[in-house]
């Protein structure tokens, strides 16, 4: 099987995983992700099967929307993988990206590194940032049923694993807790000259927000 061949059967049959997902972790999440790796590969020397593969399945079986389980996104894509006879060496590659992508309250400490991981963290990122991290993150609080803003509940920016998996804080907290620091933890020049565009757009966003919270504007 060719590579286009196996992109093409990665797509179909994320399509029909994540049929039904939650609005900011469907396919469509999926495919900027993947738009975005692709932008980034484009200016990196990387394996792009490598980086087309682990960005369509970074998000396969995503651990928040299965009781926490980590083990299930890299056991699902090592399936299908395997199901289309690719190499051990690139399955265990798109394998030790899934597992070590996920940004886990920013004390993460990733157990594997390599250029493609980097591309596809990177492109994951973009998605959680700018005008569509901003929609994904208030869809997502109101897929959780929770508050806008709540000024009496401080963010918390130094949370563990744990704690981050635990938290439920009003939807701006998360802006203080994760998307305003994704600027800074960008691997490739190219991601970070695509995030500081969209970390203006989400300090413009909050600026506007909080006038309107306060009944200014």
């Amino acid at each position: 099987m060719n590579n286009s061949e196996l992109i093409t059967k990665t797509i179909t049959f994320v399509k029909e995983k994540l049929n039904d997902a939650e609005g900011g972790h469907d396919w469509f999440h999926i495919e900027r992700v993947y738009k975005n790796a692709l932008l980034i590969a484009n200016d990196t020397n990387c394996d792009l099967t490598i980086v087309q593969l682990g960005a369509l399945l970074h998000d396969i079986a995503d651990s928040k929307f299965h009781n926490g389980d980590e083990t299930i996104g890299p056991k699902t894509a090592r399936l299908f993988l395997e199901s289309e006879n690719v190499s051990k060496e690139i399955i265990q590659h798109v394998v030790n990206i899934i597992e070590n992508i996920s940004y886990k309250g920013g004390n993460f400490e990733k157990k594997f590194s390599s250029i493609e991981l980097d591309v596809v963290q990177d492109a994951d990122r973009l998605d959680a940032i700018g005008a569509i991290g901003v929609a994904r993150a208030f869809n997502y609080g109101g897929f959780k049923n929770r508050a806008l803003h709540n000024p009496e509940i401080a963010p918390i920016t130094n949370m563990t694993k744990e704690e981050y998996k635990k938290n439920s804080a009003p939807t701006i907290n998360h802006f203080y807790e994760k998307l305003l620091l994704l600027k800074d933890k960008m691997n490739t020049e190219k991601g970070k000259q695509i995030a500081a565009e969209r970390h203006r757009f989400m300090e413009t966003f909050l600026a506007q927000f909080y006038a309107e919270w306060e009944g200014v504007k």
